[in-house]
C-alpha cells in the first residue's frame, strides 16, 4: 500500500476523462474510502424543486417528459450547456463543503470525486482542512480533446452510441476547470499519456508537481 500523508482528497474533472478509474486506483493503493459526489447531487436534486432551487434543475426537461434529459441537452448549443453546467456546479458548492466538513470529523482517509467539484470550493476545502488540522489535497484531471472523450464514452457506454455533442461540452468544461484550478494554484494533471498517469497522480498527491 502506498504511503499516505493526506486525510482527504478531492478529485475533480469533467465527465468522461477517467476520474472513476483514477479514484479507484488511489483508493486501492491507500485504503481510502471513495465518495462519489454524483450520489450527493442526485440526493440534493431529489430533495428540491426547480421553484425552490432553480440552479440545481437547469437540465430538467419538464416541458417534454418524453424526452430524456441528456437528449434534450444535446440539442442545445454547447456554450449554453457549458454555462448551465458551471452554474449547477457553483450552486452545489455548499453541498461540497457539507461533505468535506463531515469527512473531516471521521478518522478514515477518503477521496471525493465528481464532475461538480469547482476549483473555488476545493480551495475553500483545503482551508477548512488546515483550520481543522487535517491535510486536504486536490487534483483536477484534464482532457481537452473532444474526440478522446467521445472514444471514452463509446468504451464506457457503448449502448448510447456516439456522443459527440456531450463530449464537446465535456472538453470545454475540462478546459474551464483546468483554467480555474490553475488560478487557484491547484494541481492539474493531464490524462495523457496514459502510461505515465499513475506516477503523475502520485507525484501530484505528494505535492511534487502542479501537473
Amino acid at each position: 500500500m502506498t504511503k499516505r500523508t493526506w486525510d482527504l482528497v478531492l478529485l475533480g474533472g469533467a465527465s468522461g476523462v477517467g476520474k472513476s478509474l483514477a479514484a479507484a486506483r488511489i483508493a486501492a493503493g491507500t485504503g481510502a474510502f471513495v465518495v462519489e459526489f454524483d450520489d450527493v447531487v442526485g440526493a440534493v436534486q431529489e430533495l428540491t424543486t426547480a421553484e425552490q432551487h432553480p440552479a440545481l434543475h437547469l437540465f430538467d426537461d419538464d416541458a417534454d417528459p418524453d424526452t430524456p434529459t441528456r437528449d434534450a441537452a444535446d440539442a442545445l448549443p454547447p456554450e449554453l450547456v457549458l454555462e448551465r453546467q458551471i452554474a449547477t456546479a457553483e450552486a452545489l458548492e455548499p453541498a461540497v463543503l457539507g461533505v468535506v466538513r463531515n469527512r473531516l470529523t471521521v478518522p478514515v482517509p477518503a477521496l471525493v470525486e465528481g464532475d461538480y467539484l469547482t476549483p473555488a470550493v476545493c480551495a475553500r476545502a483545503v482551508a477548512l482542512g488546515r483550520e481543522a488540522g487535517r491535510d486536504v489535497r486536490v487534483l483536477f484531471l484534464h482532457e481537452g480533446d473532444a474526440d478522446r472523450i467521445t472514444a471514452n464514452y463509446a468504451a464506457r457506454e457503448p449502448e448510447s452510441g456516439v456522443q459527440t455533442a456531450r463530449a464537446e461540452v465535456s472538453a470545454r468544461y475540462s478546459h474551464w476547470l483546468a483554467t480555474e484550478a490553475r488560478r487557484h494554484a491547484l494541481p492539474v494533471v493531464d490524462c495523457r499519456p496514459w502510461s505515465t498517469l499513475p506516477d503523475r497522480l502520485d507525484r501530484a498527491l505528494d505535492g511534487r508537481t502542479a501537473g
